[in-house]
């Protein structure tokens, strides 16, 4: 059973996820939260797999309750997935929240199917959600911001093949994809991925995506 948190200071938004969440076979909502700071708390509480969580809300943002949140789970060899809720597809809040530790995000508009896909992806710990649109943002929010193409942490120790598999990470292609691009098996994928996160020292295919750019391996726009 997958335990889902849903966090958004709309009481209609956050009522109806709760709903619909909570009516899906495998799902269980075990709380819901009016802004930042109540999340921490009750996530602190509840330890859920998974919270959907808003960004712009009173108190606490979605970014820090993120960071707190993930934080904390760690420090209690716990896991948790934040699945970032945003109402635009270009929001540069989006990428400082998964720098702060969310594995993807979701538009707002997004069908409830697409919601309840999207928690169970990120319950997984597949991949990131939207992928076509996390790569679009990350590239405008970096470019936006001018960051540097040097590396800003050392590559060396992954192997040619391996930053192959992490380019196309970052451009949002998943394991089985990546696998018939590269004709590989779909196993030999993920243990690629699972090398890159321990060598790089991050905690998912969300930071890899980030660090893929930061680093200069994909350039903006590219």
């Amino acid at each position: 059973m997958i335990r889902v948190l849903v966090v958004d200071d709309q009481a209609m938004v956050r009522e109806g996820f709760a709903a619909l969440l909570g009516a899906q076979e495998g799902l269980s909502v075990v709380g819901t939260a009016a802004d930042g700071l109540e999340a921490v708390a009750l996530a602190a509480r509840e330890e859920p797999d998974v919270v959907v969580m808003d960004i712009r809300m009173p108190r606490m943002d979605g970014i820090e309750a993120t960071r707190h949140i993930v934080a904390g789970a760690e420090s209690g060899g716990r896991e948790v997935h934040v699945l970032v809720l945003t109402t635009f597809d270009l929001d540069e809040y989006v990428v400082d929240a998964l720098r702060a530790g969310a594995s993807g995000f979701l538009l707002k508009d997004a069908t409830a199917d697409q919601l309840t896909e999207a928690v169970r992806v990120v319950a997984r710990g597949e991949a990131l959600l939207a992928p076509s649109l996390t790569k679009r943002l990350i590239a405008t929010y970096i470019d936006v911001r001018q960051v540097s193409a040097a590396p800003v942490r050392d590559l060396d120790a992954l192997t040619p093949r391996e930053k192959e598999v992490l380019t196309l990470v970052a451009e949002g292609l998943s394991n089985r994809e990546i696998a018939e691009r590269l004709f590989l098996a779909e196993q030999t994928v993920k243990t690629h991925v699972s090398h890159v996160l321990t060598k790089c020292d991050v905690r998912d295919r969300a930071q890899a995506v980030i660090l893929a750019y930061e680093s200069g391996l994909v350039r903006p726009g590219a």
